[in-house]
């Protein structure tokens, strides 16, 4: 016989609790009639995903106006905040554009390459484990 789990959230586990012996509780072959079940909820544990940090690198070439909207354009910071930013990667060679799952760090730094190829910059967009 085939038992199927229940598709929710959370997964039903059926327990055998025996009470213990108990004259009363026993058949007339003096078995013991006291076991009862029990259905348990056991919530799932849930990791927290990991988060990426997705930086902007240094360079000679591009210009600082394409690094602003960059950074406006695919982190939706605004012009000052945007600036700040810039301003921290020319002058420390490096900058933290944001924090994100794997997923969207990945999709962040492929726009971002993507932008600058098409647009002929060598601007630089990697990310890391935080």
């Amino acid at each position: 016989m085939t038992q199927s789990m229940p598709n929710n959230r959370y997964q039903k586990h059926l327990l055998k609790v025996s009470m213990g012996p108990n004259d009363d509780d026993r058949d007339n072959n003096g078995n013991d009639d006291n076991d009862t079940n029990v259905i348990v909820k056991v919530k799932p544990k849930v990791k927290k995903p990991s988060l990426y940090r997705v930086l902007l690198l240094n360079d000679d070439f591009t210009p600082m106006e394409f690094v602003v909207e960059v950074l406006a354009r695919f982190f939706q910071m605004n012009l000052e905040q945007a600036t700040q930013v810039m301003l921290h990667v020319h002058q420390n060679g490096v900058g933290e554009c944001g924090v994100y799952t794997y997923e969207v760090a990945e999709t962040k730094v492929t726009q971002v390459m993507d932008h600058a190829r098409k647009n002929q910059h060598p601007l630089q967009c990697v990310m890391e484990k935080k």
